[in-house]
Parts: structure tokens; C-alpha cells; sequence
């Protein structure tokens, strides 16, 4: 039954989902165009607010927990476990005023409204993950540029999302990157817990009643042991999703 209701509610979630895509896709144009990076930025926060609640539809709930004060003035490295599309708007509109930026599959970049019109504007980066020469340049340029501008740097070190919620190992290299072209930023682990179950059928229909819970780790001074640091955050992220799990 669960199910079988779940295929006219994503229906109407795809539909809405997309209208608001096209909705936003030329506000995002005019925002960075006519007002510059600051009333871009707001206007993609605005969007992945918007498109958190078109999951109400589904029945989603969210609980984002974050109990650690996180300085403004500092880049930031945000380290996350990866289930599904679904773990991105929360961490842009919770995290906003850290300004969050992406490392992101270059499929991503084109052909889709709003998403890759951001990933190519916003200062993200899109990486060819058949090329690591490229991917890792680019990661290397994020570092720079979250360090200058005292941004944030969102990567998925897993790689791939889980299609079960279970743990992956983190794949380093870029983490590592990241770490020495930003050697002033903190590293904050954030784990994500259900995301997964929003597509416990595949992509069609989705889950309905998730409830996705994001967690926000004390931040990881950067010691200059990329090694350690690493560790330290996919052990917090890894013992958070298995309490779930």
C-alpha cells in the first residue's frame, strides 16, 4: 500500500520539483547578473529552502542537528557521508552562512535548470572523475578559493552515494587536496542518516515518509596531519550512520 501511494505522490513531486527549477533558473541569471555573488547566493539558499519543502509532498521530515558554534570568518572543509541527491539542499540552506560550494561530477554542469546554471556560477567545481589530473586541479582551485574568500568546500570523500545507508570507505586524495590549499580551513564532519530510503525503490517511485537526520560534528582543527584529521572524521561520521542504521 505504502508503495503503490508512493507513485502519484512522486508524480506531483517531480512536477513541482521541476517547475521550480525552471522557476529559479532565470531568477539565479538575474541575481548573479544585475546584483553580483551576494544576491546570487541568496537566491540559491532561497531555492533549496523551496526545494526541502516540495519533499513535504513525500512525507519527508528533516531534523538537522548542529549544537557546535562554527566561526563565520574561517573556510571550512565539510566533510559528508553521500545517499542521495536529497543530502544537498538541507546543507545549503542550514549552512548558508558559511557559503557552501561543491565538488561535483561534471555531468552535473550542463542540462539541468538552476542546479548546473549554480555549479558553474556559484563557485563550485566540476570534476571529470575518468581524468584525475583534472579532478584533482580543480579541487586544488576550490582549496584557493575557499581559503581566500573564507568559504566552505562541501565534498563526498565515499565517492558514490550508498544505496543502503551503509558506511563506504573514504577515497582521500581530494580530502587531502583540500586540506593543504586550504590550510587555515576547520574540518567539519557531517553525517546524514535515511537519505538513502528516498530511494529504497530506485528512482521511480520514491520513498515516502523519510525522515533524514543530518548532524553536525564538533569542527577538526587542521594539525597538519591530513592522515589523522581524516580519520578522526570518518570515524564521527561512520559511528553516527551505524547507530542508525
Amino acid at each position: 500500500m505504502r508503495k503503490i501511494l508512493a507513485y502519484p505522490l512522486t508524480i506531483l513531486y517531480f512536477l513541482i520539483f521541476g517547475i521550480i527549477l525552471l522557476v529559479f533558473h532565470p531568477i539565479q541569471w538575474i541575481c548573479l547578473k544585475g546584483f553580483g555573488y551576494n544576491a546570487h547566493k541568496k537566491s540559491v539558499s532561497i531555492l533549496n529552502l523551496v526545494l526541502i519543502w516540495c519533499t513535504y509532498i513525500l512525507g519527508t521530515r528533516y531534523t538537522f542537528i548542529n549544537k557546535n558554534k562554527i566561526p563565520e570568518n574561517k573556510p571550512l572543509i565539510i566533510v559528508s557521508n553521500h545517499q542521495s541527491m536529497n543530502d544537498i539542499p538541507p546543507i545549503i540552506w542550514h549552512m548558508r552562512q558559511h557559503h557552501p560550494k561543491f565538488v561535483s561530477k561534471i555531468e552535473l554542469g550542463k542540462g539541468i535548470p538552476s542546479v548546473s546554471f549554480n555549479l558553474r556560477h556559484g563557485g563550485s567545481v566540476l570534476i571529470d572523475r575518468k581524468d584525475s589530473k583534472q579532478a584533482l586541479a580543480a579541487i586544488a582551485k576550490l582549496g584557493e578559493y575557499i581559503e581566500e574568500f573564507n568559504r566552505s568546500a562541501v565534498i563526498f570523500p565515499e565517492g558514490t552515494r550508498s544505496r543502503t545507508g551503509q558506511p563506504k570507505k573514504f577515497q582521500t586524495t581530494g580530502l587531502k587536496v583540500l586540506i593543504k590549499k586550504a590550510p587555515s580551513a576547520l574540518i567539519v564532519p557531517i553525517s546524514i542518516n535515511n537519505s538513502w530510503k528516498m530511494l529504497r525503490y530506485g528512482k521511480f517511485p520514491y520513498g515516502i515518509g523519510s525522515h533524514l537526520i543530518f548532524k553536525v560534528h564538533p569542527p577538526i582543527p587542521n594539525t597538519g596531519d591530513p592522515e589523522a584529521i581524516i580519520a578522526r572524521a570518518e570515524e564521527l561520521i561512520k559511528q553516527d550512520i551505524l547507530t542508525h542504521l
